[in-house]
C-alpha cells in the first residue's frame, strides 16, 4: 500500500506576505469554512485574535510560511499554528487572555513538536522550535539550547514582536536547509501509537493504516487481518467452524491485529458480533478505561458528551476479559452471541490441573475437568453453523505457572473437536511455541492448512530502536558479547542506562521525558528484597490509575514510588521505564541464578518451567519502554544476608558487558 499524505494538513496556509496582505476576515472564513463543529463565540474570538497577533508580529518576516490549525493526527489535535522560516519549523500555542504560562500548555506544544520531530517525515532533521503565546503574562527571558534530537524546550512569549523573536532563533542557528513550504505541509505523516493510542483510533472508526508508521509495518498487518477476514467469510459461507493461530516477532502488533480485526466485523457485519477476549487483566481495565475515558470527553453529533458510566458499559462488549466470558458460559449452556472472537495471548490459556485446581478451590466447581483451551473451543462448538476463533500467540512471554502454551489448544481439537478447520502460521512450530510437546503430531490429524499471512514478521513497537527486543533476548541468553553488538547498533537512538542509585534513576527518567511522555518503575513480582529500598512488589496495584492518570495524581506512574511488575506490564508499555533488578534473577559464575524469597530466606529455583517463568518476567520488563530505559540495581547491604552486595555487583557487571553504561547523575543529553 503506497504511504499517503494527510488530509488536509490545515485550514489556512500561505506566505506570509500574502497572509499580511490578506483582510482578516477572509482568513477567518477560510478556518471556519474547514472546521468540522459549529463555532463557539470564544473559538472566534481566539481566532481574529491569534490572526491579529500574527498580522503584527510577524511583518518582519516576509519570506516566511504560515499555517494555521496544522494536524497532529496521533494526538487527534490541531497546532494553532506553524512558522516555517530559515530552514526551521516552529510550532506556536496560543492562549488568549492567558496571564501566565501553563504547565498544561507547555506540556501541550512540546507534544507538537515531539510529534513533528518523530513521525512527520520532512520533520525528522529538522530543527524545531515550540512556542507558547500567553497574551497577559509577563515576559519571559529567551533561551536558545537544543535537546540531542534538536527540539528546543518551548519559547515563552507575550505574542508581541514574533518575528523578532523567530528571525534571533534562526541567527543562532544559521546555515539551515532549504525548507520547501509545499512539500513540508504535504510530507507523510507516520505515527507509532501505543496500544492505549491505537485502541481509541480503532474504537473511533480510523483505519489501522492511518496509525501505524512503517510500510512494511501497515502491510503485514493489513495481509493479515485480509486474510483472516477472507478465512471467516469463507467459513460464514459454507457453515464451518474455524480457528486461527496469528504469531508474530515481539512488538508486531498481534493485539493491534486482533483489535483491528474486531473493529472491521463488528463495523462491516451488523449484528454478527465479534469481541477481544484477553486473560490479561490490567490490559483488559487499562484498555477500557482509556476508551471510557476518551469516548466520554468527545462530543456526539448533538453537542452533548456521554457519561463516563455509559461510556464503560459500551466498551464492555467491546474487549472483555476472558475469565469473565468463561465463568459466564460456566454456568450457561447458551451459544455465545459473538460469532468471531479474538483471544490474546492463547498461549497464556491455563492446562488441566491449574484451571481444575482453581475451579475447585475458588469457585467451589468440583465437577470442572477440562482445560480452559477445551472449555472455550466448547463454548463456541455450541454454535449450530459457522462461528471462528482467533488465537493471537506469543513466544517466549508465559509468565505464570500454569500456562500451558500451545499443547492444549491442539490436545483439544484433535480428541474432542477434530472437525474444527485450523489455520496456522508458518512459525507455530518453533520452540517458542510448543514447549517441546509434540504439536506437529497433535495437528496430523487435523484439517490444518499452513499460512504464511498469519505471521507478523515486523516489529512496529518501538520507532526508536527495531532491534531492542533482539537485545534483550541475547541479554536474557546469557550471551554478553552479540548483546554488545546489538547494542552499538541502537545505542544513540534508544539510551539505555545503569545506576545503583533510585534516586538518580529517578532523575534519569526525569529528565529524559519531556512533554507529556510517561515514566514509571517496573520490578519483578519475585523482586521481594527491593522492599527495603523502597519499592514493594506486593503492594495493592492499581492499573488504569498508574497508566492513565496525570503527574499530580500520587498514584500514577510520574511519582515514581510505586513498580508495576510484568503482571502489570505485559502487553502494555511507556516511553520511558525504570527497571528495578533485584537478585531473583541474577549471574554468578557466568550463568544466570534463579531464586525465590521463601519466609526468610532466597531459594534456588529448580523447575526447568519455573527458570523459564523467571527469564521471560525479566524479558517482559526490559521490553517496556518506547524510548528508552534506566536499570537500578541497589548497592546491597553487607548485614544483611539476603541483599549481598555480591550478588548485585555480579548482575551489574554482567550488564556492562553487554554493552550498558553506568549513569552517574548528570544527563549529557538534555538540553543545555
Amino acid at each position: 500500500m503506497p504511504e499517503r499524505s494527510m488530509l488536509r494538513p490545515a485550514y489556512y496556509d500561505a506566505q506570509i506576505s500574502e497572509f499580511l496582505r490578506s483582510d482578516p476576515d477572509a482568513i477567518y472564513g477560510q478556518l471556519g469554512k474547514h472546521h468540522s463543529h459549529s463555532l463557539e463565540l470564544t473559538e472566534k474570538v481566539a481566532w481574529l485574535e491569534q490572526i491579529q497577533i500574527l498580522r503584527q508580529g510577524l511583518h518582519s518576516i516576509p519570506e516566511g510560511w504560515l499555517a494555521f490549525e496544522f494536524s497532529i493526527p496521533r494526538m487527534g489535535k490541531r497546532a494553532d499554528a506553524i512558522v516555517l522560516f530559515g530552514g526551521i519549523v516552529f510550532v506556536i500555542e496560543f492562549k488568549i487572555g492567558a496571564e501566565r504560562f501553563t504547565s498544561a500548555a507547555i506540556e501541550q506544544v512540546t507534544d507538537y513538536a515531539l510529534d513533528l520531530k518523530n513521525f512527520h517525515s520532512a520533520s525528522h532533521d529538522r530543527i524545531i522550535v515550540p512556542v507558547v503565546v500567553s497574551t497577559e503574562a509577563k515576559p519571559k527571558p529567551v533561551q536558545l539550547p537544543l535537546w540531542e534530537d534538536e527540539v528546543s524546550p518551548p519559547i515563552l512569549s507575550v505574542g508581541d514582536r514574533l518575528g523578532e523573536l523567530i528571525s534571533s532563533v534562526v541567527q543562532s542557528h544559521p546555515e539551515q536547509p532549504v525548507l520547501d513550504p509545499q512539500l513540508w505541509m504535504t510530507s507523510v505523516y507516520k505515527p507509532t501509537p501505543t496500544i492505549i493510542e491505537a485502541a481509541q483510533a480503532l474504537y473511533k472508526t480510523h483505519q489501522v493504516e492511518e496509525i501505524i508508521s512503517s510500510a512494511s509495518g501497515r502491510k503485514n498487518l493489513g495481509i493479515t487481518t485480509d486474510r483472516l477476514n477472507e478465512i471467516i467469510e469463507t467459513a460464514k459461507s459454507k457453515g464451518e467452524k474455524v480457528i486461527c493461530f496469528i504469531t508474530g516477532v515481539p512488538g508486531a502488533g498481534k493485539t493491534l491485529a486482533g483489535l483491528n480485526l474486531v473493529t472491521q466485523r463488528r463495523q462491516a457485519h451488523t449484528g454478527e458480533n465479534a469481541v477481544f477476549l484477553s486473560g490479561n487483566g490490567p490490559l483488559v481495565d487499562v484498555l477500557r478505561e482509556a476508551l471510557a475515558k476518551d469516548e466520554s470527553q468527545r462530543r456526539g453529533k448533538n453537542g452533548a458528551r456521554t457519561k463516563v458510566g455509559d461510556a464503560r458499559r459500551k466498551v464492555k462488549s467491546f474487549i472483555q476479559n476472558i475469565h469473565h466470558f468463561r465463568d459466564h458460559y460456566r454456568e450457561s449452556l447458551t451459544a455465545p452471541h459473538e460469532m468471531t472472537v479474538v483471544f490474546d495471548e492463547a498461549q497464556r490459556a491455563w492446562d488441566r490441573d491449574k484451571i481444575v485446581k482453581f475451579m475447585r478451590d475458588r469457585k467451589g466447581d468440583k465437577d470442572f475437568n477440562v482445560s480452559e483451551p477445551e472449555f472455550l473451543i466448547g463454548v463456541m462448538n455450541r454454535h449450530p453453523g459457522w462461528c471462528a476463533i482467533v488465537c493471537l500467540v506469543g513466544g517466549g512471554q508465559e509468565i505464570y505457572a500454569g500456562e500451558a502454551g500451545l499443547s492444549e489448544w491442539f490436545l483439544a481439537l484433535s480428541q474432542r473437536y477434530p472437525k474444527w478447520k485450523v489455520f496456522t502460521s508458518d512459525q507455530l512450530l518453533q520452540p517458542d511455541y510448543h514447549w517441546g510437546k509434540d504439536l506437529r503430531g497433535m495437528i496430523s490429524s487435523l484439517d490444518h492448512q499452513v499460512d504464511g499471512d498469519l505471521h507478523l514478521a515486523v516489529a512496529i513497537r518501538s520507532f526508536r530502536a527495531e532491534k531492542l527486543s533482539q537485545f534483550v533476548n541475547e541479554l536474557v541468553a546469557g550471551d554478553p558479547e552479540s548483546a554488545r553488538t546489538t547494542y552499538q547498533a541502537i545505542r544513540k537512538t534508544y539510551p539505555i542506562a545503569l545506576t545503583r542509585s533510585l534516586e538518580v534513576a529517578r532523575v534519569w527518567l526525569r529528565t529524559k521525558a519531556r512533554g507529556s511522555e510517561r515514566y514509571g518503575l517496573v520490578a519483578s513480582a519475585g523482586a521481594m528484597r527491593l522492599k527495603p529500598e523502597g519499592i514493594f512488589v506486593k503492594a495493592p496495584f492499581d492499573a488504569p490509575t498508574w497508566f492513565l492518570n496525570s503527574r499530580d495524581d500520587v498514584r500514577s506512574s510520574f511519582y515514581l514510588e510505586d513498580a508495576a511488575t510484568e503482571f502489570a506490564v505485559q502487553g502494555l508499555e511507556l516511553d520511558w521505564i525504570g527497571v528495578c533488578w533485584d537478585v531473583d534473577f541474577s549471574r554468578q559464575n557466568d550463568s544466570w541464578v534463579y531464586r525465590a524469597f521463601k519466609g526468610t530466606r532466597w531459594q534456588n529455583v529448580k523447575a526447568e518451567r519455573d527458570r523459564k517463568y523467571l527469564a521471560n518476567a525479566y524479558r517482559v520488563l526490559l521490553t517496556r519502554a518506547r524510548q528508552g530505559m534506566v536499570i537500578y540495581i541497589p548497592p546491597g547491604d553487607p548485614l544483611d544476608p539476603t541483599r549481598s552486595p555480591i550478588l548485585y555487583d555480579g548482575i551489574a557487571d554482567y550488564l556492562e558487558r553487554c554493552g550498558i553504561g553506568h549513569f552517574q547523575g548528570q544527563d549529557q543529553n538534555s538540553a543545555g
